[in-house]
């Protein structure tokens, strides 16, 4: 699958044009896409330098994408006049999505075992209840203290 994975603001908290501190698994969680085959595209507002620094930023954690701000890496604007920044991709990763960007642990829960954010969010609170109920500790006699 194609991941266009956006930087301010999802990789790191946005700082733009500084970069921000990492968001909590953001780093580990693309990689171990990675892993899995898919292929990550960094799709940014970032161009030169400030692209450049990002793009310095995820190799020095061991994150190298498939192509930056374009389709493929060989994908040249200047030489193909029907070049268009418009990503294709399967999954858009953005903070900007309506509602706001999910923790990395639900991103990846979505991609890797096809879930709905919906899905994960009443499982998840299936589970809080769960916590709370006296259901599933074991019976005490009442001569036990």
């Amino acid at each position: 699958m194609i991941i266009a994975v956006d930087f301010d603001g999802t990789i790191v908290e946005n700082r733009y044009p500084a970069i921000g501190r990492e968001n909590p698994f953001a780093v580990r969680t693309l990689k171990m896409l990675q892993e899995e085959g898919h292929f990550l595209i960094l799709w940014s507002c970032r161009e030169g330098k400030e692209l450049d620094a990002a793009l310095d930023w995820c190799h020095e954690r061991g994150l190298d994408f498939y192509a930056a701000n374009k389709d493929f890496p060989e994908e040249n604007e200047k030489e193909n006049l029907s070049f268009s920044r418009k990503i294709k991709a399967d999954i858009f990763i953005d903070d900007r999505n309506v509602g706001g960007l999910p923790d990395w642990g639900a991103i990846y829960q979505m991609i890797h075992d096809s879930k709905t954010y919906e899905e994960i969010i009443l499982e998840r609170e299936h589970s809080e209840r769960q916590e709370y109920t006296y259901d599933n500790l074991p019976k005490k006699k009442w001569w036990q203290f």
